[in-house]
């Protein structure tokens, strides 16, 4: 019994035998679409999916993988593989991003944790910056939160404070930039009437300055440091205002493209570059186009472009944007904390669980699923294996990524007749996907596939039982479409690729010899979500679930 007056001890599921191995197969960014030439996973060769989907329809169906079904604040937010992987592993729902900003930001809770204290301490001599997206599309920054954050910080002693903006046009309307700038122009100014030195100090489109993601573009990243750290850019204007509306009436310009800026006193000289002694926060609470700039800000031995000058800071991200690298290692709001997840709960029931991955997805198989956790339960139990991700070139070049390693491992950890449960996560569809090269996703998908097929087969050998699902979608659907959706065209007549995750469901399919021949879905959960696989998968162990999960998805026939 545990001292929170609850039991560690699972029931037996009444209708569900115990002892049958179950391996979870997890595919990353593999989302269901309408089948065109822009669904990869539809183009590619994959006859083991097609087989799961045909094959046996009342043990393949649809769940949601993206929105308020995985913690995020709306129904128009992507899911992504961390959140995702929480939910899988949970079997229940928690605020993830957006959501636990507002929730630190309105009970104060915010300014009591140890990220602001840390960078409150450069309050008294030094400058307060805060870098981010200025808009309220609430997909990786709001303007609302940026409004609270300086409030509060200026009442906590923030004397002088820089804001580095970065415009959007991507989530929000073209040249609404301009009335972004004048809102935060007019709080920056009744912060100056109340004695604090608040400016804007530099600013850039988002796709040209700072906010590059998966190592595609340093220069990118580089343009955000010079402007930002150093106060070079090779645009200088006296205030970010003239800037974006001078800088928006060049030809062809548009928010997402605004070259660097920096603001200048009369003087000529920048008013806010980082110094030593200053504070730095990113302020998008959204990882992924963060934890380049993040690595410029915190890493010591960093190389991926000439710094120039790297000033002593204290530096905190919005929330912590990669688990794994623990990056930033300071941030303002904590993740949420995830106990009894389902991982423990099968560990401490006498499930022997091996766990494997790649470099890039393996914290997602392991650290995520079970609850923002590091390390074992129990280690006696349990074997993670990491195998090394390709490195120094992009992923559509070796498309197949290590499926077949994960999967040779996982069929290994089967047929060896030590674990209980084979978790695994094959990282193509996402990884590929996001370099948006569609012939390298078909390859990516099909090695997936393959890579499933040799796991299955080892279930059938040994007379398990197996789970297929993914995480979010991405491969399915590698195009921008309007209203009606029909792919988007770029100036030159090509289509616009999507390389982002995507709003689509995912599968869950279950099979294998040892699964009790009157288990299928059932048809009465209104809008099933990943969280409802964690009891799917206690049950196929011959558990009951927990009372306070996600209910299951499958029900037994009595005949």
């Amino acid at each position: 019994m545990g001292s929170t007056g609850f039991s560690w001890t699972l029931p037996d599921h009444p209708k569900l035998p115990k002892g049958k191995p179950v391996a979870v197969v997890v595919l990353d960014g593999w989302g269901e679409a309408n089948p065109d030439e822009y669904n990869c996973i539809h183009v590619a060769q994959t006859p083991v999916m097609d087989s799961l989907k045909n094959g046996a329809p009342e043990k393949w169906r649809l769940v949601k993988a993206h929105g308020m079904a995985v913690g995020l604040p709306s129904d128009d937010d992507m899911g992504n593989s961390e959140v995702g992987h929480n939910a899988l592993g949970a079997g229940r729902i928690f605020a993830q991003g957006a959501k636990l900003v507002d929730q630190a930001l309105a009970s104060g809770k915010i300014y009591e944790g140890d990220g602001f204290n840390y960078i409150k301490e450069s309050f008294e001599n030094g400058t307060l910056h805060l870098i981010g997206l200025l808009s309220d599309g609430g997909v990786h920054s709001r303007l609302d939160q940026l409004q609270l954050l300086l409030k509060g910080a200026s009442e906590r002693g923030a004397k002088r404070i820089r804001v580095h903006i970065l415009t959007d046009g991507r989530d929000v309307l073209d040249g609404s930039s301009v009335g972004f700038v004048e809102t935060l122009e007019n709080d920056l100014l009744q912060l100056r009437e109340k004695g604090i030195d608040a400016r804007i100090a530099s600013g850039g489109g988002r796709m040209y300055v700072t906010m590059d993601r998966y190592e595609n573009d340093w220069d990118v990243v580089k343009r955000g440091w010079d402007a930002q750290v150093l106060g070079d850019a090779p645009y200088k204007f006296q205030s970010a205002l003239e800037a974006v509306k001078t800088l928006r009436a060049e030809p062809k310009a548009n928010d997402q493209y605004l070259p660097p800026f920096v603001i200048v006193d009369d003087s000529g000289s920048a008013v806010g570059p980082v110094l030593d002694g200053d504070a730095v926060v990113t302020i998008n609470f959204r990882a992924d186009r963060m934890v380049m700039l993040a690595k410029a800000l915190e890493y010591a031995d960093f190389d991926k472009f000439d710094r120039v000058r790297v000033p002593k800071i204290r530096y905190a991200g919005m929330l912590q944007y990669d688990g794994e690298l623990k990056l930033p290692s300071r941030y303002l709001v904590s993740p949420p904390e995830i106990e009894r997840t389902s991982g423990e709960y099968l560990v401490k029931n006498g499930i022997r669980t091996f766990a494997c991955s790649e470099t890039v997805k393996f914290g997602h198989v392991t650290f995520f699923w079970n609850g923002n956790r590091s390390g074992y339960f129990d280690e006696t139990k349990e074997e993670y294996v990491e195998i090394p991700s390709d490195s120094g070139i992009t992923f559509n070049v070796a498309p197949k990524m290590k499926a077949l390693q994960i999967a040779e491992k996982a069929r290994d950890a089967i047929l060896s007749g030590k674990f209980d449960q084979v978790r695994v996560n094959l990282p193509n569809g996402d990884m590929v996907g996001h370099t948006g090269d569609i012939e390298a996703t078909v390859v990516a998908c099909k090695a997936a596939d393959e890579a499933v097929k040799i796991i299955l087969d080892a279930v059938e050998q040994v007379g398990g039982i197996y789970l297929v699902t993914a995480d979010h979608g991405n491969a399915e659907d590698m195009v921008k479409r309007n209203k009606s959706g029909k792919p988007l065209l770029d100036k030159s007549g090509g289509i616009q690729i999507l390389t982002s995750h995507t709003l689509q469901p995912v599968p869950v399919a279950i099979g294998g010899p040892g699964l009790h021949p009157g288990v299928k879905f059932r048809t009465d959960i209104q809008t099933p979500g990943l969280a409802n696989v964690a009891a799917t998968v206690m049950n196929l162990h011959g558990f009951e679930s927990p009372a306070d999960y996600e209910p299951t998805l499958i029900e037994v026939a009595d005949n």
